[in-house]
């Protein structure tokens, strides 16, 4: 426990050594704070800190972070950057916020002044979802409890008036909902009854961050989760043939609408609510039809990189061979896409038009 403290430990400080080198170079911070939620999607390293979560549920091997700029695993489910990562340096900040659970105890204000990523590899809406695979994970409900924590501590040192202020203008991020889906999908029974209970609890857990304070909301919405490598090698041993897993997208596609019109009712409903949600649905439909524009160049929109076996879907650990060039791929591993196509969503959702984000981008929000 002792050496793996330690690689932390120095893991955080070649962060904070990148930050400085490199923070002359960026531009002027848009938000005060930006405060992230959800799955492994935007994780940056809580799971690295907790003690029951299994290897499935943390993303520690020397092939994730390749393409960081330290070139080492810091809990991010990517060969580099996130989607959380790289929207924060849209927005003026280096990277996304630091993980919850690294933060140094007792809390610091300085901690807590660009704001804070709760995400959790694994996690979902669902108080229980993740732990069969992933074993120990912070569902939505305690990334909650840790932020009003958080708000607790900067009401303390800066008064609960400056404090309203700072969140209401900061941005929180949600990238949740897609395990709850994967879970769901291995027993399906009602789902019409499970795609309402999923838009209900986004909608409890939307209320609570507001209650807290939180007004201007960037949230992602479910991707076609039945194209991603372990869906298409779930395909394959189910039919016998090949493709995405339509029964798995089927889920997605239906659950979109029916969270456009809940953020939607909820803004109405609560004074001063701001958001932008993008369709990550018809995002990575677009890529998939247009693989290859000024943009970008994808070669590869099967196999992940970093993995074995049919869609290179066996798992990335250190023993698996990496693809030779990650910007060409659609897919980093099984579940999780490239720095690359985590760039284009960040890209889409800070300043895409109304084809993907709705009812204004992340640019816009900020605006308001």
């Amino acid at each position: 426990m002792a050496n793996q403290s330690a690689s932390y430990l120095l893991v955080a400080l070649c962060l904070f050594v990148l930050v400085a080198k490199h923070a002359e170079a960026r531009p002027p911070r848009l938000v005060p704070a930006v405060f992230v939620f959800g799955d492994s999607t935007v994780d940056v390293g809580n799971n690295n800190f907790l003690g029951g979560t299994r290897k499935e549920g943390k993303a520690n091997f020397p092939q994730y972070g390749v393409d960081f700029p330290t070139s080492m695993p810091t809990g991010r489910f990517s060969n580099g950057f996130n989607t959380a990562d790289q929207l924060a340096q849209l927005l003026g900040f280096p990277m996304s916020p630091p993980a919850y659970l690294s933060l140094s105890r007792p809390l610091k204000s300085h901690q807590l002044s660009k704001g804070v990523n709760f995400a959790s590899g694994g996690s979902g809406l669902g108080k229980h979802t993740g732990r069969l695979i992933a074993g120990e994970v912070i569902p939505m409900s305690l990334q909650l409890e840790y932020f009003a924590t958080v708000v607790e501590h900067i009401s303390k040192s800066a008064g609960s008036r400056r404090t309203a202020s700072f969140l209401s203008k900061s941005i929180f991020f949600i990238s949740t909902g897609s395990n709850d889906m994967f879970e769901y999908s291995f027993s399906r029974s009602d789902d019409s009854k499970f795609l309402l209970g999923l838009v209900a609890s986004y909608k409890h857990h939307l209320k609570s961050l507001y209650r807290l304070g939180a007004r201007k909301f960037s949230i992602i919405s479910i991707p076609p989760l039945g194209c991603t490598p372990s869906q298409r090698l779930r395909r394959l041993e189910q039919m016998g043939t090949q493709g995405c897993f339509d029964p798995l997208n089927d889920l997605s596609l239906r659950s979109y609408p029916m969270l456009a019109a809940m953020v939607e009712e909820l803004a109405h409903e609560l004074p001063g609510m701001a958001y932008s949600l993008g369709n990550a649905y018809t995002m990575v439909s677009f890529v998939f039809a247009n693989p290859q524009t000024k943009d970008w160049h994808f070669t590869e929109l099967v196999a992940a990189c970093c993995g074995e076996g049919p869609f290179g879907a066996s798992g990335c650990n250190q023993t698996v061979p990496l693809c030779g060039n990650r910007n060409d791929h659609l897919f980093w591993d099984g579940n999780h896409p490239t720095q690359a196509v985590s760039a284009i969503a960040a890209q889409t959702l800070f300043v895409g038009n109304g084809t993907f984000v709705n009812p204004i981008n992340v640019l816009q929000l900020v605006q308001l």
